[in-house]
């Protein structure tokens, strides 16, 4: 799953307001982020990313992915855990976070 992610990193860090894993030597230093917020991360070998509530909703419904509850009892609404380690699919729910978080979406 890092290799995959590190792909993922490869392809997005040129990006607008994109800062790579460990740019900050803080909380998220293994995520990517953009205009300083995070929009994908690898937690426990799975790809987290931030995407609209109904969109997280959809994915967990549908199977593809699952909540994400940051270990704290409860899922977080705007995360989702993907399932599974298909780099397109990656690479798709990526490309939706970084639009989501980049375009001042999220909340």
């Amino acid at each position: 799953m890092e290799e995959l992610f590190e792909t993922l990193v490869d392809e997005f860090v040129s990006r607008p307001g994109v800062t790579p894993p460990g740019a900050t030597g803080r909380f998220g230093s293994h995520a990517l982020k953009v205009d300083g917020s995070i929009f994908a991360m690898v937690v426990r070998g799975a790809l987290v990313l931030k995407l609209p509530r109904d969109r997280v909703a959809a994915l967990v419904a549908a199977g593809e992915g699952g909540p994400f509850d940051a270990n704290k009892g409860r899922p977080m609404k705007e995360w989702v855990t993907v399932h599974g380690s298909d780099l397109d699919t990656w690479r798709a729910l990526t490309q939706e976070a970084y639009r989501f978080v980049g375009d001042g979406k999220a909340l």
